[in-house]
């Protein structure tokens, strides 16, 4: 069983630590990924608004296993971003990602979103295969986006 709970600062190592772990795995520690912003080491500070929030998912040991977000998409009405979904390799192929996407469409939906948006790449093939098997379709690439790196792009309309 897991829980999810909103990001404090205690969690600013472990979850930096995790998503730079990941992007190394797949040759994305690299300009134009989250792997170099300056604020990735303090993100409790940039999330725990309504627009803006971050959930750390725990194990049953209170151990740190995952991390999912969203905040306020500027480019489009009434859209939020998903933001940093990111597992510990003891929690991958558990079907995890899939739970974590419907949570934090669900937080989404509660904050009055009514689209979610998401940036991604080619070398995360286990991600993109989540993100359309939860009805996320790709998209042209924005005008404007918030990491260079990325080449994928999905939305998902949160209600139907």
């Amino acid at each position: 069983m897991v829980k999810y709970r909103e990001m404090t600062e205690a969690d600013n190592t472990v979850v930096a630590t995790m998503i730079r772990d990941n992007l190394k795995k797949f040759k994305l520690d690299i300009p134009g990924t989250v792997y170099f912003d300056e604020g990735l080491d303090h993100l409790s500070d940039y999330y725990g608004r309504d627009e803006r929030r971050y959930f750390v998912i725990e194990d049953d040991n209170g151990k740190v296993i995952g991390g999912i977000g969203f905040a306020r998409f500027e480019l489009g009405q009434d859209t939020a971003e998903l933001q940093k979904l990111y597992l510990m390799d003891s929690a991958k192929g558990s079907g995890l990602g899939y739970e974590m996407i419907d949570f934090i469409e669900d937080r989404m939906r509660e904050a009055g979103f009514k689209v979610s948006y998401l940036e991604t790449h080619d070398k995360l093939q286990a991600a993109i295969h989540i993100y359309e098997k939860m009805g996320y379709k790709e998209i042209e690439r924005p005008k404007e986006v918030n990491h260079s790196t990325m080449n994928r792009f999905f939305r998902k309309w949160l209600f139907s």
